[in-house]
């Protein structure tokens, strides 16, 4: 009612950690495998009803158990936070 939420009112301080810069948020737009990801109906519903749930920290601990979810989370981890390449040569 008083305008959009800016980013700080909703997160802590202690959340500012785990804060995504909105630049790689925005790859997660770009990104074919978790498009196709998204199209699965089962995923779309687990993902509704977190989002719709009162405690979803259990919920989303309940969902780390679905290999469809941890799928989906795997992969916006991969794109937000790509994994180091090891064992690579400098040229």
């Amino acid at each position: 009612a008083h305008g959009p939420w800016a980013l700080e009112d909703i997160l802590s301080e202690e959340d500012e950690q785990d804060r995504v810069p909105l630049q790689k948020l925005k790859l997660l737009g770009e990104s074919e495998e978790l498009r196709d990801l998204l199209l699965n109906p089962h995923l779309r519903q687990l993902l509704l009803t977190i989002d719709q749930a009162q405690d979803k920290s259990s919920l989303m601990r309940k969902f780390m158990q679905e290999p469809l979810f941890v799928e989906f989370a795997d992969c916006c981890l991969s794109i937000v936070e790509p994994p180091e390449k090891e064992n690579v040569l400098p040229e």
